[in-house]
């Protein structure tokens, strides 16, 4: 089955590691797509919740085909978010057609795109990160209740339903939080003077043309959305953004063939102990 080109590819927020990810359908539209740039824009893993008893085979999998793309040359920018900060202090490490950032500028077809993940706008990971540790940890208890709550609606036939967008859509702070988010970030982009400004982190995809709040001019706001409830990326192809909404009748069957020689082309073109040697990580 032929690869769907793309110029450019970002995504946010997949949390491996956690039980809301959906690393299956995240694997199947990454091989379903020729990228010529990844942009991995934060909490990708979750350092914060991440335990060795949980990392199932296909968080493993989306992984390695990330690095598949490394080992193919294509560039791979992995912007550092919150729930991912330990990695900040390796901000600037580059290998090969690997980057890890904690923020980057690019030029698109001559226009220039301020790209990071958004928790600096987040009040509550400013002065309260326990709160906002806390928080998570309740997030991704209810995604899994939820998760069991699809599974017995499902085999009843009946439609699935998000607990969490159901929570957001009823209380106010939490609408006026995403607008004070994207109003934040276009300010600023503006003031910059840049045309695009892409962000994660609230888990809400977007693409809208923003005025700054004094009037003195526009800037494209873009989020990538999650892969929690969503399942949502951005592309960009042919000087056009759009949003890739993951829908599982696009990808009824899985073709798995090419994982064992994705293991041994990395094997043969990184050696991946190394890298994680220099990282050298402990999550505690």
């Amino acid at each position: 089955m032929a690869k769907r080109e793309v110029d450019i590819v970002v995504i946010s927020d997949v949390h491996l590691g956690t039980y809301g990810c959906h690393s299956k359908e995240l694997l199947k539209y990454l091989k379903s797509i020729k990228p010529k740039m990844l942009i991995l824009n934060g909490d990708i893993i979750d350092i914060w919740q991440f335990s060795k008893s949980y990392w199932p085979e296909s968080h493993m999998k989306v992984v390695r085909r990330i690095l598949k793309f490394v080992t193919e040359g294509v560039p791979v920018y992995y912007l550092t978010g919150n729930h991912d900060e330990m990695l900040r202090k390796f901000a600037d490490f580059d290998l090969g057609s690997f980057q890890l950032r904690n923020k980057v500028v690019l030029n698109i077809d001559g226009k220039k795109a301020w790209i990071f993940h958004g928790d600096v706008f987040d009040v509550t990971m400013q002065h309260s990160k326990w709160l906002a540790k806390l928080g998570a940890v309740g997030y991704d208890t209810l995604i899994l209740i939820n998760s069991f709550t699809n599974w017995f609606l499902t085999a009843l036939g009946r439609e699935k339903m998000s607990f969490s967008q159901k929570v957001k859509a009823k209380f106010k702070d939490a609408v006026k939080f995403i607008n004070q988010f994207e109003q934040t970030a276009a300010d600023l982009a503006v003031e910059k003077k840049y045309s695009y400004v892409i962000c994660g982190h609230i888990h809400h995809s977007e693409i809208r043309e923003m005025q700054a709040t004094d009037g003195s001019g526009s800037v494209l706001y873009l989020n990538s959305g999650d892969w929690v409830e969503s399942l949502t990326a951005l592309e960009y192809h042919n000087r056009n953004w759009t949003i890739f909404k993951y829908d599982a009748a696009d990808f009824k069957t899985e073709n798995d063939e090419d994982d064992k020689t994705d293991t041994e082309d990395l094997d043969a073109k990184m050696d991946v102990k190394n890298l994680l040697e220099r990282f050298k990580i402990e999550v505690h």
